[in-house]
This record gives structure tokens, sequence and C-alpha cells, in this order.
């Protein structure tokens, strides 16, 4: 009983921060992305009956206490529906930096959903799938479709799930990363959605989102990249705002992350098709058209702290793979 997966991280264009349910990760707002190709999670999961409990080796790594107890809370869910009760061997490897806010949980967890279930022997749907890999990691659930992705926040955990409103070869976007740093953040994302509500900012920037929402959403149908910069830079200042006013106070960006916000805003003043999201940590997503993406990547490189520059196009959604 053993299946491979592989899953892209994705990066939020308008951002999920904060839960309604902290258990289920039902987020308190929607919220869209875009998937990475050239950036991935490969996971491999064998259900064993030599197993006395679930063991996890990820990046070449044998991991216990919360990590694993993550694994094993979406093996139970799948063992339940399955009707099996055997233990499982998860070995994962990623692509890109692990824990410093390239979403390497998302493509990890949205893996390990498709990997367990179809080697516990279940044909789970997409939207099933979303809502399992949802309950390891909020944006997992939007790694599992392809292209630019939405996350309909719903009102319980059946209809909290994420679906594709454009495939890959919609849009020819490119994601250059500013990798400041590739050391693990010292407040996961899981601790920093409990936070979210301590900041008096928090319910202002919620109450606006299904108007960033809808501008979006129709910025991405109809290719407009000047209004799609514009709001994507607006949200994710928003919720680095709320993050920097909740209680404690969380600081992801460092100076380097500055230096490239303003190299951003001032290249395209210039003219250059360009704009910055930053997640949970100080590395900082650049956005441009893919024909594009080289002369970003050289510039980007160029910046004081900058370590390395990861460069993505639009990927698909998370699949099967030949062991």
């Amino acid at each position: 009983m053993k299946a491979i997966a592989i899953a892209h991280p994705n990066i939020a264009f308008i951002k999920y921060w904060g839960n309604r349910d902290q258990d289920l990760r039902i987020p308190v707002n929607g919220s869209f992305s875009m998937n990475l190709d050239g950036l991935s999670a490969r996971t491999q999961v064998t259900f064993r009956a030599d197993l006395e409990q679930d063991s996890l080796i990820l990046n070449e790594k044998t991991l216990q206490g919360a990590g694993l107890q993550r694994v094993s809370q979406i093996l139970d869910e799948v063992r339940e529906v399955a009707g099996i009760s055997l233990h499982a061997q998860v070995i994962s490897e990623n692509t890109f930096p692990t824990g410093a806010g390239i979403a390497s949980s998302a493509a990890a967890f949205a893996a390990l959903a498709l990997a367990s279930s179809k080697a516990a022997g279940l044909s789970l749907d997409e939207a099933a799938l979303s809502r399992l890999a949802r309950h390891g990691s909020g944006s997992a659930c939007r790694s599992i479709p392809g292209g630019f992705t939405e996350w309909q926040s719903g009102e319980s955990d059946q209809d909290s799930y994420a679906f594709s409103i454009a495939p890959p070869e919609h849009w020819d976007l490119a994601d250059c990363i500013a990798v400041i740093s590739s050391g693990h953040k010292a407040i996961g994302s899981t601790q920093g959605h409990a936070l979210a509500a301590t900041s008096p900012l928090q319910g202002g920037r919620v109450a606006d989102v299904p108007r960033r929402i809808d501008i979006c959403r129709r910025a991405i149908l109809e290719r407009d990249f000047d209004t799609f910069a514009s709001i994507c830079e607006l949200d994710s200042d928003m919720m680095h705002a709320v993050m920097m006013t909740s209680n404690p106070a969380l600081f992801y960006w460092q100076p380097s992350t500055l230096r490239v916000m303003q190299s951003v805003r001032d290249w395209r003043a210039e003219g250059l098709p360009v704009f910055y999201t930053i997640d949970a940590g100080p590395n900082v997503h650049v956005i441009t058209p893919t024909k594009k993406m080289r002369e970003v990547k050289d510039k980007l490189a160029n910046i004081e702290g900058v370590d390395n520059v990861l460069t993505a196009t639009v990927g698909g959604p998370t699949r099967l793979v030949e062991s």
C-alpha cells in the first residue's frame, strides 16, 4: 500500500490570515493564489503492517514531535475513511527552503493528502482532497487544484475548499522569489493565525476582503496586470500590518525585504511590469510576465542581502507519480 505524489507550493495574491475555526483551519476570509511550477514537494506514503507507529522523514531527517503529530492527524482521517489501522512511513522532500515563508507546508500537505489517500485505496475528488489538505495546513488546500486558484472560506468543513478559476496556460506569469533567509522562521504560520484577532487592524482587513477578491478575480480573468499589481501589493501590506500590530507583534520583514519592496516599486515606476507580495516570512515574491523573468531575476540578485533568487512559472495540480 504505497503511493507517491508531487505538489507545488503556491503564492497567495489575496492572503489567508486568521481562522474562524483554528482546529479545522476554516479561514476568516477567502483567498487567491497560483501554484509555482519548478518548486515542489515529493511525498511517499507507505502503509506497513510491521510499523508500530507512524514515521516521518523530511528532507532526509527523521522528525518527531509536532511535525509528526500534524502528519499523523491527516493519516488518522485517511485511516478512518478507508477502514484500515496500519501505520505509515512518510518520506517527503522539498526542492526549496522549508519553513521560510515559501509555502513549504502547503506543498507538503497537499502531496500528503493525495499520496496517503491513494495508498489507502481511496479515490477522493478534488474538493475532498482540498479539504483534507486544509486540515494539515490551510494554504495546502490551494495547492490541490492547478493554475490560478480560489479558496472559498465557506461556512463549515464541507464548503471550505479551493478550486481553479483559470488553468496554468491562462496567463504567462512568473514568480521571482528573492530569498532573504532560507532559515526556519521562529514563529510559524499556525501560531501567527492564532494571533491575528489580537490586532486592531484585522477587522478592517477582513471586512474589505470581498472587494479585494472581486478586483483580484477580475484582474486575473482579464489579465489586467496593472490592476492585479495594485490590489496584490495592497493586500500583502495589509496582512503584514496586522502581523506587526498583533500581540505579541510579528515582524517577518528584514532590512533587505524593504530594499526589495522599494526596488520593485521603483522598477514599476520606470515601466517594468512587476509587483511584490510577501507571505509569512522575509522572502519577497516578485511577480512579472514570464518574458521579463530573466531581467527581474538579475535585478533582484544585485540587491544587497538577497542570497538567492528562485524562479517559477504557473504550476499544475497535485499529481501522482510512479515509484
